[in-house]
Parts: C-alpha cells; sequence; structure tokens
C-alpha cells in the first residue's frame, strides 16, 4: 500500500451531476497525500510538455473501471471483451446444434 497511486473517478452530485477525479497516494506514514490543484502554463506549440500525470497499467484500468460505474461507455464500439466472448460461445452452441440437427 505505500507509495501505491491511485487515479479515481466518482459520480459527484454536490456540484451539479459531473464525473470528480481523484489523484493520491498513500505515504509510508499511513497518510494520503493528493492532488489539489493543477496550474496551467503557456508553451509553444509542437513543444516538449510535461505530461499532467503518468498512469500504470493498473492506474488506467481503475480509471476506466471507474468510468463505466458512473455510466460513461466509449463513443465507438459497442460491447465488452466479456460481452463478445458470450456472444462467439453462443454462435458455437448453435453452429454446433444446426449441424447436429436431424435432416427432413
Amino acid at each position: 500500500m505505500n507509495g501505491d497511486r491511485h487515479l479515481r473517478a466518482w459520480r459527484n452530485y454536490v456540484f451539479g451531476d459531473a464525473i470528480s477525479v481523484d489523484y493520491y497516494e498513500f505515504t509510508h506514514d499511513h497518510k494520503v497525500t493528493a492532488a489539489t490543484l493543477v496550474t496551467m502554463e503557456t508553451v509553444d506549440e509542437g513543444g516538449l510538455r510535461v505530461p499532467l500525470f503518468k498512469l500504470t497499467p493498473s492506474m488506467a484500468q481503475e480509471l476506466i473501471d471507474d468510468l463505466w460505474q458512473c455510466g460513461v461507455r466509449p463513443s465507438e464500439g459497442s460491447g465488452s471483451a466479456g460481452q463478445l466472448a458470450a456472444v462467439q460461445k453462443h454462435l458455437e452452441d448453435m453452429r454446433s446444434l444446426v449441424w447436429k440437427a436431424p435432416k427432413p
């Protein structure tokens, strides 16, 4: 838990229907440090910029899961990998039934 960084999203109805995002990490003394404010800085177009933050794959997954729980869905594509696998399995079952069905 020490040093674990988290980027979490949650529905925040206090400020209207919004999704709030928190970025925090647990410290060695069982405290939490959290990002509280982002400052804006002018940079040249095409110039090098320091990213706002970096995500590990597990942090990105956690964020996507949270956004899904908030009702956010991809604008392109349909379903999830789990749904696709279920449909493919169903299709295989249907094919096997059709091929094994008695001929009239």
